[in-house]
């Protein structure tokens, strides 16, 4: 069978034969054994000292423990997922009703820096700006003698999820490894020695929370409590209990008051528990200390290789389901340690190094997000500040969203759960924010939120005046469903997708000049045009009506789906007719707001304009080549170094491109050493982001880059090497990870940046188009030459409003790389092989 060949950008480039080989539904898609990676381990030939950012982490979702790995006095940081400052509040400004016609009559009239005043005052809360996610404290372990050390090492094994540290003193090598057990809700650490009575320790709790009481029981556990502190005028409230447990193993243990002493013993195990009162957000009646003695007693009844190896085999069952290989370094390089690797990355070609980053990405959202517990805040699990950057909560007008762009494509949908859950109780608090501050149905989140659910503005309107926190963070459910097909699922979000529809319903109102529905207040996060004085507040801006566009076509889709609300589909079809299309202005970019007053000098951090082009659809190198050349221009006046996560979702905005040289040099300057991008973020020795500070969000945002790079789903096809960059060309791999409508990439091989062999998994059948860079084989199967939009329901995709171009644009079409696309009939549970079509 042979197809033609059309113009680059367009729907169908193609020639070739194909060849596909029919597995059968047995075949094991999670487990690609075919495929290799290189070693998994982040190493050091140094201790932290008292550098938290060099500390590795581990968690296991509910636990987080950041591991100095300090010789003579160890630190074990410790962090409980629902330790946080406050108590149940809201902070709704109920003044904003009264005044939002004054607002929307100011801003329609140019006054922009009059209407962001008034809005400080009557919209922007008066009480809480959000609450704070602490420390709980330290476990400290001294060790006398070890001042004089040879032969240092410590590594964070992602493979197995297990710090460890070893040194040699007086010539016994001592080894400790700390584990957050998956298996069990506490943290493990096991010291051993190579010489028999040779482990002699005292261990110690400090924390900077206030009035905490320290104490030892049973002579064998030290035990801390405290309640959480008061925020901004919300009582802490929240009770914590923690308990050490230490098994020793021969030797001698004795108490103090607040300290434990280990001497001459020939191993030791430590189990650590920490709970709290929190049940819900509003809802902090639990026993936090019946809680921590139930969760150590279950787990220290358990040798620790037991311990161990329950964590293991629940660790790997979400770890080993994808491997990535992007090549392979140079010996010389590959053999130095992280810190090192991380220092000469920009310079050298260290594809080991970058896939070690990407299996790093994952292993923190294992490590951070899990089943039942809190969702990644801004840094995930860890934080060691009474104080920290932003209260280390959830701001979503991008942070908290990007913390969940790797979850479902790179086959860890399970931990998409917390902030699944997260979004549903929004919806319910935010319901009486979109009644009592807007007058309006459905429901409303502005930029920030914590894990008592607040949905009033805050921080001040130049940040806070923004009402799309809901409908943006809505879309992971609905992302949800296009990955699994759960339509029990959908069910279940279905009124939270139209209650986000129905708040924008009630929300929007018509521009006096140019006739279009637009959200007033509003505001394109955190940047403010020099013609605005200053000010950020406007009418109409290009994300929110990208943000608006999705939400009312994920709802008319699940309205469809589920058969239910016909009168309501109308509406939003009626209503999406008349949002404002996005505009290309003058100097050929996506216009950031209505008016065409971008600067082309503009290196703001957000770009949150072309949030159509990732993570939405809505720009589309096929189908809206003009606005797919306005996007590549607006990220080339943005340039590239600026914020940790800005980096990281860049490299997302490149792949999307299909420019992965670029995406790649955007992974160089967001691996290199905090402090070098002068202006900008960068990475931590621990591989932790730095905005700076740490925020996790940009670890997330590149993983998710590098998986764009190597498998695009969202444009109507699984697109296949959509951007490989020069330096992976070579030869590469990677497996396991997931598209759109139920399809595991069970492996992927390339060579010379062309498809080698390519095994596909249809976990719910229905048409699979593929779009490929060269001709691959097919036998044994019908195939036909993709036309016309693809007829598998999950990549049914909104037609973009037509744009609106200024005269003054000047535009060039982009070259993108030529592909061969077509479709193939598939069965639920099959999997196909495809290879190489052999000259």
């Amino acid at each position: 069978m042979y197809f033609h060949r059309q113009a680059k950008n367009y729907s169908l480039t193609l020639i070739g034969f194909f060849s596909i080989f029919i597995a059968t539904p047995g075949a094991k898609a999670d487990e690609p054994s075919s495929l290799s990676q290189p070693s998994m381990k982040l190493w050091y030939n140094k201790p932290s000292g008292k550098v938290w950012e060099s500390a590795l982490p581990v968690g296991n979702g509910r636990l987080g423990a950041m591991v100095y790995g300090n010789v003579q006095t160890e630190t074990i940081q410790l962090n409980e997922h629902t330790l946080w400052s406050g108590s149940p509040n809201r902070n709704d400004n109920l003044l904003a009703l009264d005044s939002l016609e004054v607002i929307r009559k100011l801003i329609f009239e140019g006054k922009q820096k009059q209407a962001e005043n008034l809005a400080n005052k009557v919209l922007i809360s008066k009480q809480s700006h959000g609450q704070i996610f602490g420390p709980a404290g330290e476990v400290h372990l001294s060790f006398p003698g070890h001042d004089h050390y040879t032969h240092y090492y410590r590594e964070l094994d992602l493979e197995r999820a297990v710090a460890k540290t070893s040194y040699t003193v007086g010539g016994v090598t001592y080894t400790r490894e700390v584990i957050a057990s998956l298996s069990e809700r506490i943290i493990a650490v096991r010291l051993t020695a190579s010489r028999p009575r040779s482990i002699s320790f005292t261990a110690s709790f400090s924390s900077p929370q206030p009035n905490v009481e320290v104490k030892t029981l049973h002579s064998r556990q030290l035990t801390f409590a405290g309640t959480t502190i008061d925020h901004e005028g919300v009582k802490g409230m929240v009770r914590y209990k923690g308990i050490a447990q230490i098994n020793p193993e021969g030797g001698e243990i004795f108490s103090a008051d607040t300290s434990i002493t280990v001497r001459n013993a020939n191993a030791v195990t430590i189990y650590i528990s920490v709970a709290t009162n929190f049940n819900h957000y509003n809802d902090i009646t639990g026993d936090e200390s019946n809680r921590a003695a139930v969760y150590l007693n279950r787990a220290a009844r358990k040798p620790f290789s037991k311990i161990i190896r329950d964590h293991v085999s629940a660790y790997q069952q979400y770890f080993n389901r994808v491997k990535i290989n992007l090549g392979m370094t140079e010996p010389s390089a590959a053999k130095l340690p992280t810190n090192e690797r991380l220092k000469n990355f920009s310079s050298t070609n260290d594809p080991e190094f970058a896939a070690l980053y990407y299996q790093f990405g994952r292993y923190l959202l294992i490590s951070s997000s899990q089943p039942g517990g809190q969702p990644a805040n801004l840094q995930g699990i860890w934080n060691g500040s009474l104080r920290p950057a932003w209260d280390s909560k959830y701001t979503i007008n991008i942070n908290a969203q990007m913390n969940y762009w790797p979850a479902e494509k790179t086959n860890l949908s399970e931990l998409h759960e917390p902030f699944l859950k997260m979004v549903k109780e929004l919806a319910a608090t935010g319901r009486k924010t979109a009644a009592d501050m807007y007058g309006a149905r459905g429901w409303v989140a502005h930029h920030n939120t914590d894990i008592w659910r607040i949905t009033g503005a805050v921080d001040g309107a130049f940040w806070g005046a923004w009402t799309n926190g809901g409908g943006w963070t809505s879309q992971h459910l609905w992302e949800h469903y296009l990955y699994t097909g759960d339509v029990a699922f959908l069910q279940t979000a279905y009124p939270i997708l139209k209650g986000a529809a129905l708040f924008y319903i009630d929300y929007l109102m018509e521009h006096p000049r140019l006739g279009y529905l637009v959200a007033n207040p509003d505001e394109s996060p955190e940047n403010a045009p020099a013609a605005h004085q200053g000010s950020s507040l406007d009418a109409g801006v290009t994300m929110t009506n990208q943000i608006i566009f999705d939400v009312f076509s994920s709802t008319i889709r699940a309205a469809e789906l589920l058969k239910k609300d016909q009168a309501f589909m109308d509406t939003l079809v009626h209503t999406r007719n008349r949002l404002a299309p996005m505009h290309i202005g003058q100097h050929a970019q996506i216009q950031e707001w209505l008016d065409d007053i971008d600067d082309p000098n503009d290196n703001h951090r957000h770009i949150s304009h072309l949030y159509g082009l990732f993570p939405s659809n809505q720009i589309s190198a096929y189908r809206t080549p003009d606005l797919f050349s306005a996007a590549k221009t607006t990220l080339i006046h943005r340039g590239d170094l600026s914020t940790g996560w800005s980096m990281g979702w860049k490299v997302n905005w490149w792949a999307r491109l299909q420019d992965g040289n670029h995406a790649y040099k955007l992974i160089q300057n967001q691996l290199t050493p905090v402090g070098v991008n002068r202006g900008g973020g960068g990475t931590y020795d621990n591989l932790f982001d730095a905005h700076p500070p740490f925020q996790i969000d940009g670890n997330f945002g590149c993983v998710s880059g590098i998986t764009e790079m190597l498998m695009q789903s969202a444009d109507g096809a699984v697109h296949l090497l959509p951007a490989v960059p020069d330096v992976w060309r070579a030869s590469g791999s990677i497996g396991g990870i997931k598209a759109i409508g139920g399809f595991e990439i069970v492996e992927l091989k390339w060579k010379d940046a062309q498809l080698v062999k390519v095994v596909v998994k249809s976990h719910l059948g229905g048409n699979l188009r593929l779009r490929v860079p060269n001709a691959i084989e097919l036998s044994e199967a019908s195939m036909v030459e993709a036309t016309g939009e693809n007829p598998n329901p999950f990549y049914k995709i909104a037609g973009t409003l037509k744009p609106v171009v200024s005269a003054k644009a000047r535009i060039s079409p982009v070259e993108t790389r030529e592909t061969l696309l077509f479709d193939v009939a598939t069965q639920a549970g099959k999997t196909y092989t495809f290879q190489q079509q052999m000259p």
